[in-house]
């Protein structure tokens, strides 16, 4: 059974959801979808022996992912921006879409479903605010072997909490109930998002310079990158999700609880720092970590320097490279390591940032030197 969830005629399209925004006409959805790429090095020793947990170990091939970029750009030049740009009238209506990886399968573990929406809306609207564009509307998609109409209720409650946080409205989605193709109750999610800016308002990191300040806004954890090495470092360990986290301060907290913590939707945070003016350029760190999502948003010939210790790593990264031997290097181009969204702004721009908001960090600066250096 395949059936489509669109808002347009309000019997049928909302038969499993309800929309919790008021509808409004949506704008026509062509958009040039841009692929997100990331590149990943298992970290060696000299002799080229292999140092603790990596992302490939865990089966993760970025480097076949982004052989796949590299061919793809041959058939669809100008891709690999944080979102796909496509011009109308005055402005561009800017598209993301995305999943939520194998966080999925700590969902079915914990029995934790009510927040993994949060995640898939955010992963896409984080996306898109990267080029200065307001979030309209999203759209998901559910598929499962056999539906469980309650479990898939609180799915989705997730995903319009997500919507709410993001000021858009859930437009609608699929539901796909596929016999034999998944294990019981067990699904797959994906959604797309699609926002509109004004062509003048555009931030394509195009005016940045050697200088200019790397403010840092804090994530809840993990957020919906790496699962997959996480899930080999869990095995390793030895503990349960159900284990309190190691090193959490003695504040009881699940290991569970912990790596579940839902995405943070940073998209009214940061189109409010974007109204105030100074914003050159964004950058939302995902897979690649700031190793490769950060230089994406440089003109050529520019880099950063990180100032290690300049935030709050949380403990659950700690224990990530404690428990799997992780190496700092495999760290960095993996997880977020506690900052979820990079805005690199005018030195001008830096005070008023900080003292305007509690939490935001000056995580570094933008160097003459291609590439992401720590200090």
């Amino acid at each position: 059974m395949i059936s489509s969830r669109l808002i347009q005629t309000p019997s049928l399209a909302l038969s499993l959801r309800q929309s919790l925004h008021a509808q409004s006409p949506p704008l026509p959805a062509s958009a040039l979808q841009r692929r997100r790429t990331t590149s990943h090095a298992v970290s060696c020793s000299a002799s080229g022996e292999k140092k603790g947990l990596t992302y490939k170990d865990a089966g993760v091939d970025i480097d076949a992912g982004s052989e796949l970029v590299r061919r793809i750009a041959k058939m669809a030049p100008g891709i690999g921006g944080f979102g796909g740009l496509f011009p109308f009238g005055d402005s561009y209506l800017v598209a993301g879409t995305d999943g939520v990886g194998t966080k999925l399968k700590l969902a079915f573990e914990t029995g934790i479903h009510d927040t993994i929406g949060i995640d898939l809306v955010a992963m896409s609207v984080n996306d898109i605010i990267t080029s200065g564009a307001k979030p309209l509307f999203f759209l998901d998609y559910f598929a499962t072997s056999n539906l469980d109409v309650d479990l898939a209720e609180k799915v989705i409650k997730g995903i319009v909490n997500g919507c709410q946080q993001s000021d858009c409205i859930l437009l609608g989605g699929e539901t796909a109930e596929m016999p034999d193709f998944y294990a019981k109750g067990e699904y797959d999610l994906s959604g797309f998002a699609v926002g509109a800016v004004k062509k003048e308002a555009v931030i394509d990191g195009k005016n940045i310079v050697a200088g200019d300040v790397i403010i840092g806004l804090p994530s809840s954890g993990v957020h919906s990158n790496g699962f997959s090495l996480v899930r080999r470092v869990l095995a390793k360990s030895g503990l349960s999700l159900n284990d309190q986290l190691p090193g959490n301060n003695s504040k009881p907290v699940t290991i569970g609880e912990a790596l579940m913590a839902p995405t943070i939707i940073y998209v009214k945070q940061v189109l409010d720092m974007i109204s105030k003016g100074g914003v050159k350029g964004i950058a939302h760190i995902t897979g690649g970590g700031f190793t490769d999502n950060i230089p994406r948003i440089f003109p050529d010939g520019l880099g950063a320097r990180i100032f290690t210790g300049s935030w709050d790593v949380p403990p659950v990264f700690n224990w990530l490279q404690q428990a799997g031997g992780i190496e700092e290097s495999e760290m960095r181009r993996t997880f977020n390591m506690g900052i979820g969204m990079v805005l690199i702004v005018s030195k001008e721009t830096k005070n008023r940032i900080l003292e305007s908001y509690e939490k935001a960090y000056c995580i570094g600066e933008v160097i003459n030197e291609e590439g992401v250096y720590y200090s």
